[in-house]
């Protein structure tokens, strides 16, 4: 259905864009791809550079988009083009405030130039420390827009409503996903999130660092999973938001356990105080994407820490016990 449709990815060198690459790649789809690599990574994207439909081009979105990127009549753009690790996003603070409103502006201008479908990448945390559990995309959130991790989930906040108003001014096709934490292979093994930080320990044999007692909650998708959604809502009318996200919720104490088990050591676990407005809980409610998009994720937790802590093996040089 793509087949030679003209694709833009924002942030395609990160995580979870380079695997979009290469799903739009394997339908037959040209692909541009854009990133300032200030967290994405073109080791992420080596495999693709050689191919005829695929380009890249070093570019801060948040600056005049260059010519040989508006040269092209895209069909869909993606915008996936913001540091997602909460260290990262607080390391490059203004960076990240600045790319979810300039920065998106600037694609939904080229949207708009081009009549193209938008998707854009939003995210869970935009319903914050909830008091609704699990969460519906028709709840507001609990959201302190004055702290250690204001900035993303602001950033966020405001590109949602910068793509509402476009839409209804301008009747542009928008799509935006709330993303859920998504893990698997190409996560960057320094990027700070908690899959990454126990598979590194763990494999690494040092004691896995858990935050305040490991009852809080998280829901894991696998990278495969997410990807089918995002393309799928691309691909859709749908407006959403809708939640993309896999719904088995599992504490942290739970996770680091598999991951344990899973990577074959004899790591202990470390307490450390919470951080501050760290969600106690985090779980989609995803009944709108099985209505709407026929989707749900289907790798279980315990295939996906699996193929991920193979991919961190062989990335880290680390042989199997």
């Amino acid at each position: 259905m793509r087949k030679d449709k003209q694709i833009l990815i924002a942030g395609g060198a990160g995580f979870i864009g380079s695997h979009l690459c290469e799903a739009y790649l394997a339908e037959g789809a040209h692909v541009t791809c854009i990133d300032n690599t200030s967290t994405g990574r073109k080791q992420n994207i080596r495999q693709f550079i050689k191919e005829p439909n695929f380009s890249f081009h070093q570019v801060d979105i948040c600056e005049s988009l260059p010519a040989e990127v508006t040269k092209q009549k895209y069909d869909f753009i993606l915008n996936l083009a913001s540091p997602a690790s909460p260290p990262k996003y607080q390391e490059l603070a203004i960076e990240t405030l600045l790319v979810g409103a300039i920065g998106t502006k600037n694609l939904l201008d080229l949207a708009r130039r081009d009549n193209a479908r938008f998707f854009h990448a939003s995210t869970s945390e935009v319903y914050g420390d909830p008091t609704v559990h699990p969460q519906l995309e028709s709840y507001y959130g609990n959201v302190n827009s004055y702290g250690p991790r204001a900035m993303y989930d602001e950033a966020k906040r405001f590109s949602e409503a910068l793509i509402y108003v476009y839409r209804n001014k301008y009747g542009l096709s928008t799509g935006t996903a709330r993303i859920f934490n998504t893990y698997g292979p190409g996560m960057d093994p320094e990027d700070g999130r908690v899959v990454s930080n126990f598979i590194t320990q763990a494999l690494a044999g040092k004691p896995l660092t858990i935050y305040g007692d490991g009852s809080q909650t998280r829901s894991f998708c696998y990278v495969d999973d997410l990807v089918k959604g995002i393309m799928k809502l691309a691909a859709s009318d749908e407006e959403g938001p809708i939640n993309l996200g896999n719904p088995s919720e599992f504490t942290v104490l739970e996770l680091a356990d598999q991951i344990i088990e899973l990577a074959g050591t004899q790591s202990k676990l470390e307490h450390h105080p919470l951080p501050v407005n760290d969600p106690t809980q985090r779980q989609p409610n995803i009944s709108k994407a099985k209505a709407k998009l026929a989707w749900e994720p289907r790798v279980s937790l315990h295939d996906g820490l699996g193929k991920t802590i193979t991919y961190f093996r062989e990335t880290l040089g680390i042989s199997s016990y």
